[in-house]
């Protein structure tokens, strides 16, 4: 896969809101509106971080089921050696196919300062993860299903496979993007082109919300409006 962004291109990404990001995608037409983000199941825990952006490492767990080890960490390390095969920056991409997903967390936080040392800016899971102050005071983003108190038996059975977590697939090397909203991966070929995209619909929208908050407003002219700035 090729990873054509710069650093700069990435920040910019990074920079907006993913309402703002989702609504340049559209312009597009690279998939359908109701494509392409994760469903309600999967929740921000830190709303007030800013923007985070990265490139899946995809992860397979399971943790209700003991594994052969008894281990408190997982049973194999060579998911990290994979992390580290992806471009920077990282989000760990962690699908529990247990039958009961988040009963017991992967992310607490040694790993989650395992993953910081891998260059990764957050976790993606339906499942679950833990040790929230730690990982709220080091800025790092935590996506997830539910919180747990235990790691319980987790352990590691696929690695840099396609994963689905809250309805979007997602394979090794997506660019994702996650905030207050949610989750929503970024189609690497107009990725370049969406800022300059998100800036115009920006414009519009200040247009019109300035309109909404003047005194000379009226429906007549928030027609108008429309009609000579569609969004």
């Amino acid at each position: 896969m090729n990873y054509p962004l710069s650093p700069a291109q990435l920040e910019a990404l990074r920079r907006l809101d993913a309402c703002t990001l989702a609504n340049a995608i559209e312009t597009f037409h690279e998939r359908l509106r109701n494509e392409g983000f994760m469903d309600n199941s999967v929740h921000c825990l830190f709303p007030r971080l800013q923007p985070m952006i990265g490139y899946a490492a995809t992860i397979k767990i399971r943790g209700s089921a003991p594994p052969m080890g008894d281990d408190p960490y997982p049973d194999r390390t060579d998911w990290w050696d994979y992390v580290l095969s992806l471009p920077e920056p990282r989000v760990a991409v962690v699908q529990d196919v247990a039958t009961r997903p988040g009963l017991g967390s992967l992310v607490g936080a040694v790993h989650m300062n395992i993953l910081r040392a891998l260059r990764c800016v957050g976790v993606i899971t339906n499942g679950s993860v833990r040790d929230i102050p730690a990982a709220g005071t080091a800025g790092f983003h935590y996506f997830a299903g539910s919180v747990s108190v235990s790691h319980a038996y987790v352990h590691v059975v696929g690695i840099g496979q396609p994963v689905e977590i809250g309805g979007l697939r997602i394979r090794p090397g997506d660019l994702l993007h996650g905030d207050v909203h949610g989750v929503q991966s970024v189609p690497l070929d107009v990725a370049a082109r969406i800022p300059e995209a998100a800036a115009k619909i920006s414009a519009k929208e200040e247009e019109l919300i300035a309109l909404c908050c003047s005194p000379g407003f009226s429906l007549e002219k928030l027609r108008a409006a429309i009609v000579r700035k569609p969004l």
